[in-house]
């Protein structure tokens, strides 16, 4: 299955902001696109996102968005980056959508968590209907079938699989799997017992951990699902 990249993500509905705009219009921008962040340009540059709380400490509708001093610059992703690599950033930084930046940090587009998460089938954001793990692995540690048959073990399937290299690591894979429960407390307990490392999870209520259900909730609040 081919993977999913960053570049076909792209959600043309949310529109950038300019340096030059006032903060009563990144307001309204806010509240019309129903969004928490917003990238900021200059020219065609990405120099970070005004968020709500950008403007409810700092909330003069005549302000321009030049002279606040922005976050997440670093928060970006490049267009051949991966989709799970949009959501990994998106829940560490609490964030709704994340920029995509060229190699000169010209902006290119924004991804929101909503659509990188249904990139990984029609049902993946939707509560009660099944988890996300992904998986870092040496390439040579990697079986699908061994994966599959700890997954099973513990009375689930695997629905859906994508592998890609992993970017700081040539010898090294990145495996993102969709799973058919939403509980996923023991399966990932049961791969990180055999060595596996779980770099994200996601899922909806059931018997999960304390601190699972509470980046899952999180991860509903970003969506505002």
């Amino acid at each position: 299955m081919q993977a999913m990249l960053a570049e076909d993500l792209l959600n043309e509905m949310i529109p950038p902001l300019k340096g030059t705009d006032s903060l009563g219009k990144a307001a309204r921008w806010l509240d019309e696109f129903r969004v928490g962040q917003l990238p900021v340009l200059a020219e065609r540059q990405y120099r970070g996102l005004v968020t709500e709380a950008d403007l409810a400490d700092a909330y003069d509708p005549d302000a321009l968005l030049s002279e606040l001093t922005l976050g997440f610059r670093e928060a970006v992703v490049r267009p051949d980056q991966h989709f799970f690599r949009v959501v990994e950033l998106a829940v560490e930084n609490k964030l709704q959508l994340v920029p995509v930046v060229d190699d000169d940090d010209a902006y290119v587009g924004v991804v929101t968590v909503a659509d990188a998460l249904a990139a990984f089938g029609p049902q993946a954001s939707a509560p009660g209907q099944g988890g996300i793990i992904v998986l870092s692995m040496a390439e040579r540690d990697y079986s699908l079938s061994q994966i599959s048959r700890y997954v099973e073990e513990n009375n689930a399937k695997i629905v859906n699989a994508h592998t890609v290299p992993d970017e700081l690591d040539p010898y090294r894979i990145r495996l993102t799997l969709k799973l058919n429960t939403d509980n996923l407390a023991r399966i990932v307990a049961t791969l990180e017992r055999f060595g596996y490392a779980v770099t994200a999870q996601f899922s909806g209520p059931g018997e999960v951990s304390e601190d699972e259900q509470e980046r899952y909730d999180g991860l509903l609040r970003y969506l505002s699902v």
